[in-house]
């Protein structure tokens, strides 16, 4: 890496570029996007990511030097002054280590191959919600989520952040609920809506979520539409104290039951 003089100059064109793709308008592959934090500089080198320019706040320099950042390679480096730093992130609290990375294109999941449990999310809006769901996708084996396309974006600094990486790494496709229905039916999915108590449906405990298997969550305050419910093979709904629970906890809590279920079976069929 080639380090040069602090950049002092908030109009300097590299800080403008930094703090440009902090605003949560990137979102096509190939869109830049600023990601900040060891950790999350870490995840995407891991992902194969690819960098763009690598941020470091003056005085922060051996943080490019920790083993957690090994393989780090971008196409230019610049380090700026404290000040001009903390004006062109997006966190209250930033770590010193920023960097500009270039959006992926994440392959598909290949539904002809095998079966497998997929998320479909109508109109959720907290992109902390998302990037937690996210992240629980990653982790409970969910092969692919789609998105209805007023869903927040998923690169929205705070969705990526909330992701703690899986973001890099879980395809995402942009669909109607509709439109995915009559894909994933092709291939032998059934389509779980996720409602409250009141509405009558089972405990999810009490359903069939081996794969192939599709679970539908919804809007933060509102739910899924009608239209959604409407295009399930059934409902379910979580036994707990409450009416309902947050939308990132609803959909975490589902994909882990699908996979404590699609586990059980594979135990089975090795015993």
């Amino acid at each position: 890496m080639n380090l040069s003089s602090p950049i002092t100059s908030r109009s300097n064109a590299r800080v403008k570029a930094l703090r440009e793709a902090s605003n949560g308008d990137a979102f096509e592959p190939g869109d830049l996007l600023t990601i900040e934090g060891e950790n999350l500089i870490r995840e995407a080198i891991r992902s194969g990511v690819r960098f763009d320019t690598v941020f470091v706040r003056e005085g922060n320099e051996h943080a490019l030097r920790r083993r957690s950042l090994e393989g780090l390679d971008a196409a230019n480096w610049a380090v700026l002054s404290r000040d001009v730093f903390a004006s062109a992130v997006d966190t209250t609290s930033p770590q010193g280590v920023a960097a500009l990375i270039v959006i992926p294109k994440l392959a598909a999941f290949d539904f002809r191959k095998e079966p497998g449990v997929v998320l479909v999310i109508e109109s959720l809006q907290d992109p902390g919600n998302l990037g937690t769901l996210l992240r629980s996708a990653e982790a409970f084996g969910v092969k692919q989520v789609f998105v209805t396309s007023d869903t927040v974006n998923r690169w929205n600094p705070k969705a990526v952040r909330a992701s703690a990486g899986s973001v890099f790494r879980v395809p995402v496709v942009r669909a109607p609920v509709a439109a995915t229905k009559e894909f994933l039916a092709r291939f032998g999915y059934k389509l779980f809506a996720a409602v409250t108590q009141a509405q009558g449906a089972m405990p999810v405990m009490e359903a069939n979520l081996l794969a192939p298997c599709a679970l539908l969550i919804g809007n933060e305050g509102a739910g899924l539409s009608f239209a959604a419910v409407g295009l399930a093979d059934d409902r379910v709904h979580i036994p707990c104290a409450v009416e309902s629970l947050n939308a990132a906890i609803a959909g975490s809590t589902l994909m882990y039951e699908a996979l404590r279920q699609n586990s059980g079976r594979r135990a089975e069929g090795t015993a």
